[in-house]
């Protein structure tokens, strides 16, 4: 009787909802899309402009930032260098710190809670990881300035090394931390997609469930488990409040994880903080960071959705 009711209803509903329906899904979608359109045009619109003063070339291979310029008309700056090699160093250290630090982890919680731990354990593991992920950044931030930092410059100093009190190490190892649920989140997704039939499979040649993980499971899940580090290597290489808090905001050509760095983020908050005049390429230049990381996160995520697309249906 209900089953009939239910067709019954459905056959007797007007049309106009179902199009009233479509027509307001259509509609949010145009307006994501709009939103996206509008952030690239008005980031693209203030680059130009910021171009005008400054070249090019100088921006994307430049080798020393130091955007010392006037930024109101009533004052007189020095002349300022745009080169923004040294932020893009930054940013690729610290989020390369930070995917050493989270991969393992991620991936190792992700492992144990499809592969071998109990419904029991799961149902407290999990949770307690995602809470991680719902940790303010800020908090973050304070925890890296207050307690990592400190330690590490504490631990390096009884070996005899110098390390500064703001370092690409200290907000790096932090922020693996944060991100290390994205990583056990979407591993362990693409972990359990993995048809349960392979694991069967080789359980039933002899191998061991160690065995079985490390040569059967992981080969097929790593597209999945690529795509999700690059999704986690977008996610660090955005981050803003680590950075500035942990990190400093000396833009050094750098490789060494004990100095002080800055990132891309860092420098965009600086810029735009305080009294600001929007004709000056020391503000301008904030839009032209912002496009080159829209950029990079953008191709980073294409590429993730792309091997992870690719891959996909062979496991379906």
């Amino acid at each position: 009787m209900s089953n009939t009711t239910i067709d019954f209803d459905r056959k007797t509903r007007p049309a106009w909802i179902d199009r009233l329906i479509i027509a307001v899904l259509w509609l949010a979608a145009t307006v994501a899309i709009l939103v996206t359109i509008g952030i690239i045009l008005s980031l693209l619109a203030e680059t130009i402009r910021f171009l005008e003063k400054v070249p090019l070339r100088e921006f994307l291979f430049g080798l020393e930032w130091s955007p010392q310029t006037a930024i109101r008309a009533d004052q007189v700056g020095a002349e300022g260098s745009f080169g923004a090699i040294p932020l893009i160093n930054g940013t690729l250290l610290i989020s390369a710190i930070a995917m050493v630090v989270a991969t393992p982890l991620g991936l190792a919680s992700a492992v144990y809670l499809s592969e071998y731990a109990s419904k029991r354990a799961r149902d407290w593991i999990k949770p307690a990881l995602e809470i991680l992920a719902g940790i303010p950044t800020v908090v973050y931030g304070f925890f890296a300035a207050l307690t990592v930092a400190p330690f590490i410059r504490m631990t390096g100093g009884q070996f005899g090394l110098e390390i500064a009190s703001e370092s690409a190490l200290a907000a790096g190892m932090v922020m693996g931390i944060m991100i290390v649920p994205l990583i056990s989140s979407l591993s362990d997704d693409v972990i359990n997609a993995v048809p349960q039939s392979l694991r069967d499979a080789s359980l039933g040649l002899g191998a061991t469930q160690s065995e079985t993980v490390r040569k059967v499971i992981l080969p097929a899940a790593l597209p999945g488990i690529s795509g999700a580090l690059l999704l986690a290597t977008s996610r660090a290489i955005g981050e803003t409040m680590i950075v500035v808090m942990a990190a400093g905001l000396a833009a050094k050509l750098t490789l060494n994880p004990l100095d002080a760095v800055t990132t891309i983020t860092a420098q965009i908050v600086a810029l735009l903080t305080g009294d600001q005049e929007f004709d000056s390429a020391k503000t301008l230049s904030a839009f032209a960071l912002g496009l080159l990381l829209f950029i990079l996160t953008l191709c980073l995520n294409i590429a993730a959705q792309w091997i992870t697309r690719k891959y996909r249906e062979q496991y379906d």
